[in-house]
């Protein structure tokens, strides 16, 4: 349990770290991948090239073609689950390269 809290601690000291240095946008950028691979299978998730966020955009660079189409015809879905985990004021569009 002492565990649990000392975890939990040292997130939030990670997250006032980023935050005042400017780099909070890569550890959402992580978590979105970490999303991303919960919700894809293996051999999908191993398609995707990078996620970054730049000007209030979500960036997802996609080495498989079928998977990129797959992503551009889902976009306002994933832009919307992005929205819903990580809050509407964080993105506005979302891009697929």
């Amino acid at each position: 349990m002492k565990r649990k809290k000392r975890e939990f601690q040292s997130s939030d000291l990670v997250k006032s770290f980023a935050r005042i240095h400017g780099f909070e946008h890569k550890l959402i950028a992580f978590e979105i991948k970490d999303f991303l691979e919960d919700y894809l299978d293996e051999s999908l998730f191993n398609e995707i090239r990078s996620v970054g966020i730049q000007d209030q955009c979500i960036i997802i660079k996609i080495d498989s073609p079928l998977l990129k189409n797959d992503f551009k015809m889902r976009r306002t879905f994933y832009l919307k689950k992005f929205q819903d985990k990580f809050g509407d004021d964080k993105f506005n569009d979302l891009q697929i390269i």
